[in-house]
């Protein structure tokens, strides 16, 4: 089967290094977006020159993040005073690495990058000795043994699956006293029948599915609810996100 092409603005989008399609072209107009192959870098010239699906993106000097979650996290992070430095965090969800970058900018000693999929990393964050990167991982089935300690904060950012599906194994992961920061997508917590082609529109069923997950952890799962705050950035097809920043209990054995 021969491997799909796409032109380099939609993949950009895809990849979630820009939020739009008018945004990838123009920075790629400003000699900004690069090929990365190794240690090889290949400017690219043209939005509409076509890549298959394993080629990894590079912006120099565009954003400050390897993928547009790490601006989502930051959001939560300066919301709530979130102090990161020398903590060991796992990314549950990372795909391209947007809030591992966060974590490390933000002084973390180690991050987990943990994805069902491969080769999504960003290339600047798998030379980084800071990343232990855990590919082919369902989350949602994950066991005990997936890490070799326990980790001081999980951040979670997940598609195509409810967080309420995702939170209690990953739980098990962070220690008694650790902090959880997940991005609820509220497209992915209510049924298709309540959005309007794929967007959650309505800000009540906006609230419902953000309390869906967040009565969740704290009923089924123990944690406490520090606070929720809208995300800067909204998601795909402009769904507005929220992040909601819990802490685990002492007493959570």
């Amino acid at each position: 089967m021969a491997k799909r092409k796409e032109r380099v603005d939609q993949w950009l989008v895809e990849q979630g290094v820009c939020d739009s399609r008018e945004r990838a072209k123009r920075l790629v107009m400003a000699g900004m977006v690069y090929v990365v192959a190794g240690e090889k870098r290949e400017r690219v010239d043209k939005p509409g020159r076509q890549f298959g699906e394993d080629v990894v993106f590079e912006v120099s000097g565009g954003e400050r993040f390897v993928g547009r979650g790490g601006y989502k996290l930051l959001t939560a992070i300066e919301a709530f005073g979130i102090e990161v430095a020398g903590k060991v965090g796992m990314d549950a969800g990372a795909s391209t690495g947007g809030f591992t970058d966060c974590l490390l900018q933000h002084g973390a000693a180690r991050v987990y990058a943990a994805d069902v999929g491969h080769s999504q990393l960003h290339e600047k964050l798998r030379g980084d000795a800071r990343v232990v990167v855990l590919e082919g991982v369902n989350l949602r089935h994950a066991g005990p043994d997936l890490l070799p300690e326990a980790v001081d904060i999980l951040v979670l950012d997940v598609s195509f699956i409810s967080l309420t599906l995702v939170l209690p194994p990953c739980l098990a992961f962070v220690r008694p006293g650790g902090e959880v920061v997940a991005l609820v997508k509220p497209q992915f917590e209510l049924g298709p029948e309540r959005t309007d082609k794929g967007v959650v529109r309505r800000e009540e069923d906006q609230a419902e599915a953000v309390a869906r997950v967040t009565d969740f952890a704290r009923q089924e799962c123990g944690l406490e609810l520090v606070g929720v705050t809208p995300s800067k950035i909204k998601g795909p097809k402009g769904n507005q996100e929220y992040l909601a920043y819990f802490k685990k209990s002492l007493e959570t054995a």
